[in-house]
């Protein structure tokens, strides 16, 4: 387990130093992690959203403890032979030491990686004073130095998504410390538009992901390729196209009395031989 955990991790730490992009696609159970695999994709991400939506649960509200959302999250890497990164939302505490134990716990459980943001579940006060926040992710880095394990380290500035009056600004201050404070990918999640997400690579001093398909038109992967994005990862839209079509589908059957969802759908041996591994 270690030495294979190592070797997809700097495997996954490769991708972010080399030349060019790279998609990292998010699933959300083991078949969709190994159709994605199959598919050719050299990392993948869990996404919080679609493994909450797949268990009955609300996303980025914290019900969890952090075994139990770790386990949810670890089965996904033990899935496939390539890295997966874990989106670990805040860590599961607010405290460096409740970071630090998750990246641990992370690391124990086969992930190659994983964001921590600086949410903290409160809406009245939604993200972390800027210097609590970087403490957190450098008892993160400590832990990862410590392991041995090239683990790749994200760190998430919320800004867009919690609505702060300077997203842009806020988030660009918040990514460059957590850079120096040993993050290898930062990650600001609703930056949309080729103007915003050219001036944010210009102005992040590292690796930056951007998630297609959360909000705004969606560019293409050789658009952003042009801007300098590193990652791009897809968050929960996937997993929403797919609620999406089983919502249609029923509403359809119930209505219309038709079974046209089935046009195009994969037969169940095919699908079998993708989610097999």
């Amino acid at each position: 387990m270690a030495a294979d955990l190592k070797a997809k991790a700097q495997a996954f730490l490769e991708l972010h130093r080399g030349e060019g992009t790279f998609v990292m696609p998010n699933s959300w159970d083991v078949g969709t992690s190994r159709i994605l695999a199959a598919a050719g994709f050299k990392a993948i991400a869990t996404t919080s959203a679609g493994i909450n939506w797949r268990e009955g649960r609300r996303d980025a509200v914290y019900e969890l403890s952090r075994e139990d959302a770790l386990a949810d999250h670890c089965v996904l890497a033990e899935a496939v032979a390539i890295p997966v990164n874990g989106d670990l939302e805040n860590g599961f505490g607010d405290s460096p030491e409740d970071v630090a134990e998750t990246i641990r716990q992370a690391i124990d459980g086969g992930l190659a990686g994983a964001g921590i943001e600086d949410f903290t579940g409160d809406r009245n006060a939604p993200l972390y004073d800027i210097e609590l926040a970087v403490e957190r992710i450098a008892a993160a880095r400590e832990v990862i130095d410590k392991s041995g394990v090239p683990f790749v380290l994200t760190g998430r500035a919320e800004c867009y998504l919690v609505k702060h009056p300077e997203p842009f600004e806020e988030s660009v201050k918040r990514m460059n410390r957590y850079r120096e404070a040993g993050a290898d990918c930062l990650y600001a999640p609703g930056v949309v538009g080729a103007e915003a997400i050219g001036a944010m690579v210009r102005a992040v001093e590292g690796p930056l992901n951007v998630v297609m398909g959360l909000a705004g038109e969606p560019l293409s992967v050789s658009e952003l390729s042009a801007l300098g994005v590193k990652r791009i990862s897809i968050g929960g839209s996937l997993a929403r196209a797919t609620y999406s079509l089983v919502e249609r589908a029923a509403r359809t059957l119930m209505e219309e009395g038709s079974f046209g969802y089935t046009e195009g759908a994969l037969p169940g041996r095919e699908i079998e031989r993708l989610i097999s591994g």
